[in-house]
């Protein structure tokens, strides 16, 4: 598609001050896309997030809104109210991590940036380690290439020895062989759990050493925690 690195250009103008990214391109062969809003195969998708803390402030300005203050997923509602608006702007169809028919939006991570799960089940990528995610997607009719975009080698787990993530969770809940879900909620709600992960976030995730420089602040990584409990 032809203006494909200006259609990106937009969208990241756009989505900055929101601090969210156009995380990858993914284009697809045809009939193989997921269906637009007509029905339709799309040609590419377009990933949307953050890195780091990026969307933090912009969210908490957002939430602060009297209109905004009671909704039971507010992360997800902000990521709405940022990305549905640029979809009929771009003539495309948003996509949700939230909404079904749930799209693999891991597998579209693993296409467009190369990246690979961690011991969490989080995807790790090379500079920002586990300090990223996907707020959204934006679907196309049309291929839409870009100069320069291109895939991500190595997994930072493959080159990490001490693996520190696999021993710092006080109830053994991350482990080589996956994220036990029900054992770090279970601890959530311990004593422990509500005046050590609640506050400062998971003791798995702070260790690993790949991308500390993006950590998320700490109201955010109590506000991730808070969901992961509940």
């Amino acid at each position: 598609m032809s203006g494909g690195s200006a259609i990106v250009s937009e969208l990241r103008a756009a989505l900055a001050p929101h601090g969210v990214f156009v995380r990858g391109i993914i284009s697809f062969g045809e009939g193989e896309g997921p269906a637009l809003a007509d029905g339709t195969p799309a040609r590419s998708v377009i990933l949307l997030g953050n890195i780091g803390g990026s969307i933090w402030e912009p969210f908490s300005r957002w939430r602060q809104s009297p209109e905004n203050a009671d909704h039971t997923d507010p992360l997800d509602e902000w990521s709405k109210a940022i990305i549905r608006p640029l979809a009929a702007v771009f003539n495309a169809t948003a996509y949700f991590p939230s909404d079904p028919p749930w799209q693999p939006f891991q597998r579209w991570a693993m296409q467009a940036e190369g990246l690979k799960a961690s011991p969490l089940g989080i995807l790790i990528h090379p500079d920002y380690g586990l300090w990223h995610g996907y707020r959204g997607a934006l679907g196309f009719a049309d291929i839409i290439e870009v100069d320069g975009a291109g895939t991500m080698a190595a997994h930072p787990c493959d080159h990490c020895d001490e693996k520190p993530c696999l021993t710092a969770c006080p109830v053994e809940a991350v482990t080589s062989v996956g994220f036990d879900v029900a054992a770090c909620r279970s601890h959530l709600r311990t004593d422990a759990g509500k005046t050590g992960c609640i506050i400062s976030g998971c003791l798995a995730r702070n260790a690993c050493p790949v991308g500390s420089a993006y950590r998320y602040p700490q109201a955010q990584l109590a506000f991730h925690m808070a969901a992961l409990r509940s």
